[in-house]
């Protein structure tokens, strides 16, 4: 597999992420093994997770299976810390439950260290100097490698990254930002792309299959085994099943059907090479659904097919998203 390099970094990643988010509560040890033991055949690298995946199993299974399985040294293991299962805040960017939650993390990875480091979300009740703090304190402490942030808006990212890149030797460039990215999800180019473009940030897109969606399984009802049939993950695919979506569904399948192919690979190709795009992250609930993902590397989308994607799925841009003057 391809490797890319994150962001204006040093740091090669592969240009396919696996995804744990189900790992220890849908997706149980033997299927983790399979599926991490097909992405690193494959040439995987990049293995995203985070603390409150699974309350805590996705990572203790991701370290049962390092070594045992895959060497560690073969892997980029990505987690976040921040998120937090309280009602009144669901966010805590300060920085001593952020140092406490990646020394936590590290015990169940059974690491010294992880290669990439991400806030889960903006605490808008935390200074942000002090989030980013904890970052730097985790890379000069050597617990990460690298660090980065994720589900931040446009002016987050770039008030974030600035105020990294204002002190460099001291404070640790970011490498990475992780949002929600796919043909039915496109609001990242609006400022968060163009910002992440200019600062040297890499883009991990989550869910670049629309949830799902996108693989075309909806198109005449919902299957019984699917994520939008399951008690914890219905109401995440539910906002996808509208007309607009289907309208983009339906493109990518005559799409795939142009092409022998199928919309799976489709839409998977689309926003692996969008710009800025460092590596999408695929969450897969058996090998055989990855292996279907990873076949997508000897696949490039032909100009003609990527400008009619663009055309049929191009989000909302207005005053001020846009230069005014060509309004």
């Amino acid at each position: 597999m391809e490797q890319r390099h994150l962001g204006r970094t040093g740091l090669r990643v592969s240009r396919i992420g696996l995804g744990t988010l189900t790992w220890g509560r849908d997706t149980d040890e033997h299927d983790a093994a399979d599926l991490l033991k097909a992405f690193w055949e494959a040439g995987g690298t990049l293995v995203d997770t985070a603390d409150v995946y699974g309350d805590g199993e996705a990572e203790y299974l991701l370290g049962q299976l390092i070594e045992g399985l895959v060497p560690r040294r073969d892997l980029v293991i990505s987690t976040k810390a921040g998120s937090v299962p309280d009602p009144d805040r669901r966010f805590d960017g300060s920085r001593g439950h952020l140092l406490a939650a990646l020394d936590a993390s590290l015990a169940r990875l059974g690491t010294d260290y992880v290669d990439l480091w991400h806030i889960h979300a903006f605490d808008p009740f935390t200074p942000l100097e002090e989030t980013l703090q904890a970052l730097d304190l985790a890379v000069s402490s050597g617990r990460a490698r690298y660090a980065g942030v994720s589900n931040y808006c446009g002016w987050q990212l770039a008030k974030a990254a600035t105020w990294q890149l204002a002190a460099p030797g001291t404070r640790t460039r970011l490498a990475s930002t992780q949002l929600e990215y796919s043909l039915l999800q496109r609001g990242v180019e609006r400022e968060v792309l163009p910002a992440a473009l200019d600062l040297g940030i890499g883009l991990l897109p989550s869910s670049p299959l629309g949830r799902g969606v996108l693989t075309g399984k909806y198109r005449h009802g919902t299957p019984a085994d699917s994520r939008g049939a399951s008690e914890h993950m219905g109401l995440f695919v539910a906002p996808y099943l509208d007309d607009t979506a289907s309208r983009i569904v339906d493109a990518v399948t005559t799409a795939a059907d142009g092409l022998a192919v199928t919309p799976l690979q489709i839409a998977l190709a689309w926003v692996r090479d969008r710009p800025g795009v460092a590596a999408p992250i695929v969450g897969a609930r058996n090998a055989q659904q990855l292996t279907a993902a990873l076949s997508v590397e000897a696949l490039s989308l032909p100009d003609e097919i990527c400008r009619a994607l663009d055309d049929v799925s191009a989000p909302l841009h207005r005053y001020p998203d846009h230069d005014w003057s060509t309004l």
